[in-house]
């Protein structure tokens, strides 16, 4: 089988393209790895806090909490532990910028990383003097009582339930309804109590039966429906448009034949 020469060189030009692009990706993420390891070596430092922890606890409670809360219009107080100023990462998670899909941004300094964990690790060596750790405030402290394992799960592992875990976490779960949502403070904090009993305290059982965030969630936007519906509406528009238009185009039509035979009706020979 002969191939000619400009298909000899359109694949030898694609070739070279891809390994272009291939050394040009190493390259950068050979650049980003050379980046953290200096930062890694100039670093000193730890923090006992599960940075994925914390952020999943914050996703928990920004979904399955804070919708009722505004709801109620029930203003938290920062002795909670459920509070946003009680996260010792959000300054950090705040930062954070989402260029494209495979790429992060750095809010403090720009400097551009292609994985989020990069970023983090970043966030750890670099700006770890932003961090308030004066205070004990990690929010991956309650997940156990929040269910943090079934939101980092994405394929949920059947295990055999832990009576005293489940204990453990019950009894976490109700300090925080009654330090969060004190029953004394009125009928909004009142019922903001029950409520997290019923959402999260409930599922802390081997009896089965009973599930966490039962009372729902709050309702996001899908973006890619978003862009469905308004497709739809403006092709429905211009369908209409389309009917209207033929119409009006069978009308004139009709008008101008009739008024044709009655000028050759009138010239007939006599």
């Amino acid at each position: 089988m002969r191939f000619s020469n400009s298909k000899i060189k359109w694949v030898s030009l694609c070739f070279c393209l891809l390994l272009s692009l291939r050394i040009i990706q190493g390259y950068k993420e050979s650049e980003t790895a050379r980046t953290l390891k200096l930062e890694q070596g100039n670093a000193a430092h730890e923090v006992h806090c599960s940075r994925e922890r914390s952020r999943a606890a914050q996703k928990i409670i920004e979904e399955y909490l804070m919708p009722f809360v505004e709801k109620e219009r029930y203003q938290m107080s920062s002795r909670c532990r459920l509070h946003s100023d009680n996260d010792l990462y959000r300054d950090q998670e705040q930062h954070k910028i989402r260029v494209d899909v495979n790429e992060w941004k750095c809010g403090y300094c720009r400097k551009r990383f292609y994985e989020e964990k990069y970023l983090d690790q970043h966030f750890d060596n670099r700006h770890y003097d932003l961090l308030n750790v004066s205070h004990s405030r990690c929010l991956a402290d309650v997940c156990g009582a929040l269910h943090c394992d079934l939101v980092m799960d994405s394929t949920p592992r059947k295990t055999k339930c832990n009576p005293a875990a489940a204990s453990r976490n019950q009894h976490l779960c109700e300090s925080l309804a009654d330090s969060c949502f004190p029953v004394n403070e009125g009928p909004s904090a009142s019922r903001l109590h029950e409520f997290f009993l019923r959402q999260f305290c409930d599922a802390h059982t081997c009896k089965g039966g009973q599930k966490p965030f039962s009372r729902g969630h709050r309702k996001t936007r899908n973006v890619f429906y978003l862009i469905v519906s308004i497709l739809t509406m403006m092709l429905l528009l211009l369908f209409y448009i389309f009917i209207y238009m033929h119409q009006r185009g069978m009308k004139g039509g009709t008008v101008q034949l009739k008024r044709i035979s009655k000028s050759v009706q009138k010239k007939k020979p006599s």
